[in-house]
Order: structure tokens, then sequence, then C-alpha cells
């Protein structure tokens, strides 16, 4: 599998594209929206496992998903909910098409070519919409990540999201 091309600027103008990740041992996509109350939920569990991990070698990332949402108020969610790393705005959802997510709070794993590793869930936290457990009793996110930093393949590469639907963008199609 071949990386996705992009060329995405974040919250706060840097640049980023695939050229990025070839110095990562994996690259996380948290693929989030700014009014999906679960998805708002996880900010501090991302930004303890960006902590945890990214001196392993992990890069991380948001990835804004809805595309009607102003760029000012994604930098301002991004500020008023303190992500840790870059929020992207995506604005053709080309990472949310090629990783194939398809709610948020989804997250995906890539090798540093692309390859998608993982998609699923962050952990078993939120059993549905209106039923969440006290405590944690799966780590998805954390165990894929313990097995490819180990060179392991992840044990369960795709779990099941309960989170806010991606509205996608209808492709224009061309005469």
């Amino acid at each position: 599998m071949v990386a996705p091309q992009f060329v995405l600027r974040d919250t706060e103008g840097t640049v980023h594209g695939p050229d990025e990740w070839s110095r990562a041992q994996a690259i996380v996509l948290f693929f989030t929206t700014i009014d999906c109350p679960l998805s708002n939920s996880y900010v501090p569990e991302m930004n303890r496992i960006r902590q945890t991990y990214s001196n392993r070698g992990v890069a991380f990332y948001a990835v804004q998903t809805d595309t009607t949402i102003a760029e000012a108020e994604v930098r301002r969610h991004a500020r008023d909910f303190a992500f840790s790393f870059p929020v992207l705005i995506d604005p053709r959802q080309s990472l949310v098409q090629f990783a194939e997510a398809t709610a948020t709070p989804e997250v995906a794993v890539l090798s540093n070519s692309g390859k998608v590793l993982y998609l699923g869930r962050i952990d078993n936290r939120i059993e549905d919409f209106d039923k969440r457990r006290s405590v944690v009793t799966e780590s998805d996110l954390r165990n894929a990540l313990d097995a490819v930093l180990a060179g392991r393949p992840v044990p369960h590469a795709r779990t099941p999201v309960v989170g806010c639907g991606i509205n996608f963008v209808t492709q224009e199609k061309k005469p």
C-alpha cells in the first residue's frame, strides 16, 4: 500500500505531508470533529497516549473530519481542548478516505509507509451512546501501538467504534 499523497495545514498554519511519516515508528490519526461530545470527551486520553508514545517514535495527528466547519472554529476548538499534537484541516477528507474511517472518535495506526495497521476505537470506555464504563477494560489503541513497536502484528486490527458518523464530502463528477 502506498501512503496517501496529501499536503494539509494544521490549526497553527504548519504544513504537513507524508514525508514526515518516514521518520516515525508508527503514525496515529485521531479522527475528530468539534461538535461530537464523544470525540471531545476523549481529548484528554488522546493527549495522555501521545505523551506515553511520542518519545518512542510515534507521530500523532488529529484530523478534522467535518468539512463544513470554519477553520477559525477548528482552531478555537484545538486551543480550547488543548490538543497536544497537530490538528489537521482536511477539506477533501483525504486521510478519512484513505483510512476508511466512518466515525469520531475513531483512530488509525499506520506504518511509516502508510499501511493501515489498526482502525477502530481508542478503548472500550464507551459501550453505547448512553452507556459508559467506569473503568476501561480494553485499551485497544495502546495494545495496537505496543504490538507495532514490538514488531508484532496487531492482535485485533479492526474494532467497533461508537461515535458520531462522519459526513462525507461528495466528489463532483468531471464531464
